[in-house]
C-alpha cells in the first residue's frame, strides 16, 4: 500500500475496530439482561477502554486527511454497518428491510459531507 494512501485507510480501518468494541459495550449486555446493572457498567466501561484506544489515534491520525465532519461521518456509517452485522448474529435479532432502508438513509446522508470537498 503506499504512503499516500496510508493516512486515508487507517483511520477508518481504527474506527471500524473501535466500533466493534463500543457496539459491544453499550449492547452486548442486552444479552445478558440477568446480569446486575452495576456489574453491566462496570464491564462496559472495560470494553469502552480499547474502543477510546483506537478512536482517539483514528481522530488524530485521520485529522490530517480529513474534517473532523468528514470522520463523524466515516464513523458513524461504520456503526450502521457494525450494528447491523452485531444486531443479527450476536443478538439474533431479525434484519429487517425497514431497518435497511432507514440505515441506508442515514448511510447516504453521511456521504452528503464528502461533496466539494
Amino acid at each position: 500500500m503506499s504512503a499516500g494512501l496510508w493516512p486515508k485507510i487507517l483511520p477508518i480501518l481504527l474506527l471500524a475496530v473501535s466500533n466493534v468494541f463500543m457496539t459491544f459495550a453499550w449492547y452486548g449486555h442486552l444479552k445478558h439482561k440477568a446480569s446486575a446493572l452495576v456489574l453491566v457498567i462496570f464491564t462496559s466501561w472495560m470494553i469502552a477502554l480499547p474502543e477510546y484506544m483506537l478512536a482517539v489515534p483514528a481522530n488524530r491520525i485521520g485529522s490530517a486527511v480529513y474534517t473532523a465532519g468528514q470522520l463523524k461521518a466515516i464513523q458513524e456509517a461504520i456503526t450502521l454497518i457494525v450494528f447491523v452485522v452485531f444486531s443479527a448474529l450476536y443478538l439474533g435479532e431479525p434484519v429487517k428491510w425497514t431497518t435497511l432502508v432507514g440505515f441506508g438513509f442515514i448511510f447516504i446522508g453521511s456521504l452528503f459531507i464528502f461533496l466539494n470537498r
